[in-house]
């Protein structure tokens, strides 16, 4: 390590902790007005939003600028590729879900879930699918901007001065992880019909798994974009598209959602892979 690297490791320390202090100080006092005695519900925007307004706070003290953040725009392969691996390891879960009989694959549930009364019609579940790819891709993207300008934008680029890819991509998974507990403990943030340790236990592999590509993406383009785009992704197809559509018996919840085997056990294996074959460097 040169000089110039070791200061920046060094002046990478302060920066993390602070970054780490006002995202806990700002996530608490959104969750005391959102569960608290008089819920309010605007306030879990404040929650999403805690880490990015960090990333901002901290590197404004810091550095007086906003610079290497990642707000270059990322080719857009990147995007496309970024857009379509929630699509491709939700097909494949859900899919071998539905041919297995873990779970059905229903428009009813999909219909329930949208407070419909009578099941979707073909025609009209392809109109739902389409907006929520579009559309919905959008809105999901805002939220999930909240997030990641804080995880990948900051917190990634600051860790990598000081530890190797595959500590910083688990040190940040964990740090991620932990962030969502009081959204799983206290806001039923979770997978109902299977034990909450169990919910708990996947849920913290599935995001140390993600944060392994996500920060790949965050690196090898040089922009928080990818990363953004890969979160809202993931959140609308799995969360408003693959789950709704799977009808449940007593075994699915144990393997479906993000508090399920499925997803830990594919993206866990992609991630293996991508490690032995060096993809990531």
């Amino acid at each position: 390590m040169n000089q110039l690297q070791s200061a920046q490791a060094a002046k990478s320390g302060p920066k993390i902790i602070t970054f780490l202090f006002i995202t806990t100080v700002l996530t608490t006092i959104c969750y005391a007005f959102l569960v608290g005695p008089n819920p309010q519900a605007a306030f879990g925007f404040g929650v999403i939003f805690s880490p990015a307004l960090a990333a901002i706070s901290t590197q404004l003290c810091f550095e007086r600028n906003l610079k290497g953040l990642g707000w270059n725009v990322a080719p857009a392969k990147d995007l496309l590729l970024s857009y379509g691996l929630p699509l491709a390891y939700g097909l494949l879960v859900y899919g071998v879900v539905w041919l297995s009989g873990i779970g059905g694959f229903s428009l009813q549930a999909l219909a329930t879930h949208v407070g419909l009364a009578t099941p979707l019609t073909i025609g009209a579940f392809w109109a739902y699918l389409a907006e929520t790819a579009s559309v919905g891709i959008l809105r999901s993207a805002l939220l999930a901007f909240g997030e990641e300008l804080g995880w990948r934008g900051f917190l990634v680029p600051e860790l990598l001065k000081r530890y190797s890819f595959a500590a910083t991509a688990t040190i940040s998974g964990i740090i991620w992880a932990i962030w969502h507990y009081p959204a799983i403990l206290l806001v039923e943030y979770n997978n109902a019909g299977a034990p909450l340790w169990f919910g708990l236990l996947c849920f913290t592999g599935l995001v140390i798994g993600l944060s392994f590509v996500l920060m790949w993406l965050r690196m090898k383009t040089a922009s928080v974009w990818p990363a953004v785009l890969l979160h809202a992704s993931h959140n609308i197809f799995i969360q408003t598209v693959f789950n709704p559509l799977t009808s449940k018996n007593s075994v699915t919840p144990y393997v479906i959602d993000e508090f399920g085997l499925g997803l830990v056990i594919v993206i866990g294996f992609g991630v293996y892979i991508a490690i032995k074959r060096d993809i990531f460097q």
